[in-house]
């Protein structure tokens, strides 16, 4: 007779990682379920606390915001990534002065190798 312990038999290793896997998307599902809740109570007080702002057409920060807020909605990017902002030409210049005069150091320094 062979020592050791018993073999297992492939159904059983299926069943349990089966009843694993099971177990985890049953976990899964009441995360997201929990999340959806989340989200719909995030979602109500937005909208109550954007029913307390002065009306779009009010001048001031409060109208500024509503109306913002509404444009960033409707212009945000679709694959929900975030938009780039935008450098002015000066600020380019000095960047690129700043560089070049970094880069000339490390030259003078022989350290120009990465």
């Amino acid at each position: 007779m062979a020592r050791g312990r018993p073999g297992r038999k492939q159904g059983d290793l299926l069943m349990k990682s089966a009843e694993v896997i099971g177990w985890a998307l049953g976990g899964l599902e009441r995360e997201i379920a929990a999340t959806r809740e989340r989200l719909a109570s995030l979602t109500a007080q937005a909208s109550a606390l954007r029913a307390k702002l002065p009306a779009a057409g009010a001048t001031g920060k409060a109208g500024r915001t509503q109306s913002a807020a509404a444009g960033t909605e409707a212009a945000a990017p679709a694959a929900g990534g975030r938009r780039r902002r935008k450098m002015s030409p000066e600020a380019r210049k000095r960047i690129a002065e700043l560089m070049k005069k970094r880069w000339a150091e490390r030259k003078k320094k022989g350290l120009n190798r990465l």
